[in-house]
């Protein structure tokens, strides 16, 4: 933080942080689902942010947030260093800034992060673009994309928006860590992915050929190219279980609450069937898919039984047994520190009529009736009460989940708690 105070000269204004594991009340105040989470409050009133996590991209975020949103340029050069630094910009041509027309665009500039605005009122600069007053023009440096595109029919807010989100990112961006937060922070919430190994014979072609399906869905789906040959990928390959080895594969996934993820009735990818899984997604006729591993043999051999998606529900929302599952991933430091807790409590009511100890490894594995924020996840099915789901916010001592399992716990409360301490997952 030291750095962005240096670079941040704007006053008044301060830099605070809160540790809501243990201020919980106002992490859940403020929607705290993982951390870090940024927020920028002015005059009280709190706004996301989801910026860059390095200083220069806070301290940019900042002063555009608390001065004009706009850089004035005069020349193709400060346009094309601009560009050149950030890959994407949008000028805007207006003599009269308090225009209708530019008041829209100053707002938006306010409202869009992760964008440059950029703003002129020079006549030899809007000839090079072939911009009027009150034309826009989106400049980019996107390998085998028109680098200028211009914006066409009435300047709204909504228009501008659209504008901007179908011309920010190339056709189809490649995931990478810089890119991440432009695809995932985005007004787009649909993204259609492909997923395949850069040094593939067929690589090109395929690129070739979901450019060309991109033009179809500009504007409505993000698409996105990820190299499963990339080592850095891993996490996001293991997310939705698949394999360097599985060759070139698609899906659609609908970012919400959760993640829904679409997989395809095909595996040959091309144009026509990637246009059509396209189609059938944004048409709503498409079922989600959700992973899951086989069930194992030995599944219920131990006293922690092992749930994966194809055993889940006949297991959890048994009518008569109360079950009480630890949703878990494989590198989740936490989930390591509770595994001998966990394992304890399974030893003593392995034995147990009506009482389960079960666990799920959710990073391979996911259910329709669940949603998993973080890891580890503790959820408690009761019996008898038609597939009710609790979550389970209480202590994770051996003594706490007994008290818990063996006391008369009220559900509901249960569940009201831990609406109101949602925030205080460990590990995403």
């Amino acid at each position: 933080s030291s750095g962005i105070n240096a670079e941040w000269p704007l006053r008044p204004g301060k830099l605070g942080k809160c540790d809501a594991t243990e201020h919980k009340s106002i992490g859940g105040r403020f929607g705290v689902k993982g951390y870090p989470t940024l927020k920028f409050f002015v005059n009280g009133k709190e706004k996301e942010y989801n910026g860059g996590r390095k200083s220069p991209d806070i301290v940019s975020w900042l002063k555009k947030k608390t001065g004009d949103p706009c850089k004035v340029v005069s020349t193709k050069d400060e346009v094309d260093a601009e560009v050149a630094s950030a890959h994407f910009a949008v000028v805007g041509a207006f003599k009269d800034r308090a225009s209708e027309a530019g008041a829209v665009y100053t707002a938006a500039a306010s409202d869009t992060d992760g964008v440059v605005f950029m703003v002129t009122d020079n006549d030899d600069l809007m000839k090079e673009f072939g911009l009027e007053d009150g034309g826009i023009v989106a400049v980019r440096d996107f390998a085998d994309e028109e680098l200028r595109v211009v914006m066409e029919g009435d300047k709204t807010a909504e228009s501008l928006g659209t504008f901007i989100s179908a011309n920010r990112l190339p056709s189809v961006v490649e995931f990478s860590d810089e890119t991440a937060p432009m695809i995932f922070g985005g007004d787009i919430k649909s993204h259609f992915l492909i997923f395949g190994d850069n040094e593939h014979e067929a690589h090109a072609d395929l690129m070739a050929v979901f450019r060309k399906v991109s033009k179809g869905s500009a504007g409505k789906l993000v698409h996105v190219y990820v190299n499963s040959g990339k080592a850095d990928n891993g996490r996001i390959l293991e997310f939705f279980g698949i394999k360097k080895e599985d060759g070139q594969v698609t899906r659609i996934i609908q970012l919400g609450e959760g993640v829904d993820k679409y997989a395809p009735d095909f595996t040959d990818l091309t144009e026509e069937n990637l246009a059509k899984f396209a189609s059938d997604y944004l048409s709503g006729n498409l079922k989600k898919h959700l992973n899951s591993e086989e069930i194992p043999e030995d599944w219920d051999a131990l006293p922690v039984k092992v749930l994966v998606g194809k055993n889940f529900e006949a297991v959890a929302f048994d009518e008569t047994k109360d079950v009480l599952v630890e949703f878990y991933a494989p590198w989740c430091g936490h989930c390591k520190q509770l595994t001998p807790i966990w394992d304890e409590l399974g030893e003593k009511y392995k034995d147990h009529e009506s009482i389960v100890i079960a666990k799920m490894d959710s990073t391979a594995n996911e259910v329709a009736d669940v949603t998993v924020k973080g890891f580890p996840t503790l959820k408690f099915f009761p019996k008898e009460s038609g597939k009710k789901v609790v979550d389970y916010s209480g202590g994770r001592t051996l003594e706490d989940f007994v008290a818990f399992l063996d006391g008369d716990h009220d559900a509901e409360a249960e569940d009201d708690k831990a609406d109101e301490d949602d925030a205080d997952h460990d590990e995403l």
